[in-house]
């Protein structure tokens, strides 16, 4: 069986755009989607800032029997796999047996509809409690209802490593296709966090960016001055298919996933080791799947999330991998916020343009780089460059490292 994995859909819902090509472009300009959270929004004066996915009426894709009892989390995903296999041009049935199709959908699951329910149990008791709560926030059901609406019959599944979730799932998705197990995979993450409980417990933390005057600002990967990331919500899904399958069905290839690699910090349940060896030796795992050396990756895209601790321990990773002959590297959380788990997912798909068009999108904010993060920061402009591999790292609470690295559609 080959290894051979291809790239035919892409599919995003983001604070800053839900096609791809608009998606890179505000990444590239730098514009900002960090606004204070308006009147009437969940989180107005909850916290300071926050990037707000778009609106979708749920019934435009889920039944309308079914619409008012799923979490948004839900509705984001379904309508990022529906535009995703529209990119691949692909419907499951005629072009693929159903039980050849697998999904790998992630994220943490409902969170606020569950916080709203416990909300009617403390004030109305077990009759506030509706019947249809439970699919509207297990971990699994976006995945479950993407394969219903598209009658996908094979292996469906979820990953729950946090904010690595989103790689997790490319990652996943590669080893499903390689086996031999599915010729389709639709792989992703959606995470709805944008509710108080959520907000409050990180902003309680200390994680969450604080006391900007100017909303836009407050994200700043790698910046001197960073204070904390900026909560956002989205969902990205991608279609992989065996490399050998889509060729035979014609379908246009965005780019190839060559390799993965997956690690676990072993350290504590929020902070990152310090050291970044876990997460480097997550790199060089991806590095030897791909078959590639550190010369061969011409960009990366980092996690850098604008937090003290992690910002300096991806930063000692990278060094641990590449020392001083490191790719260009850019966090584009400046601009989108940090979408969790889903972020991996986006990120993989900037990278993927990255690789089509040759222009590598900067940190936003990036003013004043901190000593302790000293990469090979593209900063300020976009840089134009000659790419044929590009590696995307993600790492969760919990010390889960993944990292991505993806080629040319044409090798």
């Amino acid at each position: 069986m080959s290894r051979g994995v291809a790239v035919t859909g892409i599919g995003l819902v983001s604070p800053v755009g839900t096609v791809v090509e608009e998606v890179f472009d505000a990444v590239c300009a730098g514009r900002s989607a960090l606004v204070r959270p308006p009147e009437g929004h969940a989180l107005h004066g909850v916290v300071d800032v926050a990037a707000i996915g778009p609106a979708i009426d749920p019934e435009s894709v889920i039944p309308p029997k079914d619409a008012r009892v799923v979490d948004r989390s839900i509705v984001m995903a379904v309508r990022a796999a529906e535009d995703a296999l529209a990119d691949a041009a692909i419907e499951v049935g005629r072009d693929v047996d159903p039980y050849r199709v697998a999904i790998v959908l992630s994220g943490v699951g409902g969170l606020e509809t569950l916080a709203r329910q416990a909300v009617e149990r403390s004030t109305r008791g077990r009759l506030g409690i509706s019947p249809f709560m439970l699919p509207g926030v297990l971990p699994n059901m976006a995945a479950a209802r993407v394969a219903i609406k598209f009658g996908v019959r094979g292996y469906t599944s979820s990953s729950g490593t946090a904010c690595a979730a989103g790689g997790q799932s490319i990652g996943e998705a590669v080893r499903i296709l390689r086996s031999g197990e599915a010729d389709v995979v639709v792989c992703g993450c959606t995470e709805a966090p944008l509710f108080p409980t959520f907000a409050d417990a990180f902003g309680n933390a200390l994680a969450l960016a604080r006391g900007w005057a100017d909303p836009t600002a407050a994200s700043r990967p790698f910046d001197r001055r960073r204070n904390g990331f900026v909560l956002g919500e989205g969902a990205g899904v991608l279609v992989l298919e065996r490399a050998e399958f889509a060729r035979a069905r014609g379908a246009t290839v965005h780019a190839q996933v060559l390799g993965w690699g997956a690690t676990s910090d072993g350290y504590h349940p929020t902070t990152p080791r310090p050291d970044g060896s876990s997460a480097a030796e997550s790199m060089r795992l991806a590095l030897r799947d791909a078959g590639l050396s550190t010369a061969d990756i011409g960009y990366l895209n980092a996690h850098g999330t604008g937090t003290k601790a992690g910002d300096a321990a991806e930063t000692m990773a990278i060094r641990g991998v590449y020392g001083d002959d490191m790719p260009p590297v850019s966090s584009t959380k400046g601009v989108t916020g940090h979408m969790l788990g889903a972020s991996g997912v986006v990120e993989a798909s900037i990278a993927i343009m990255a690789l089509r068009k040759g222009v590598l999108p900067p940190t936003h904010n990036l003013d004043d780089p901190d000593p302790a993060c000293d990469l090979d920061h593209v900063r300020g402009e976009p840089r134009t460059t000659d790419v044929a591999a590009v590696m995307s790292n993600s790492f969760g609470f919990g010390g889960h490292n993944v990292s991505v690295i993806l080629g040319r559609a044409g090798g």
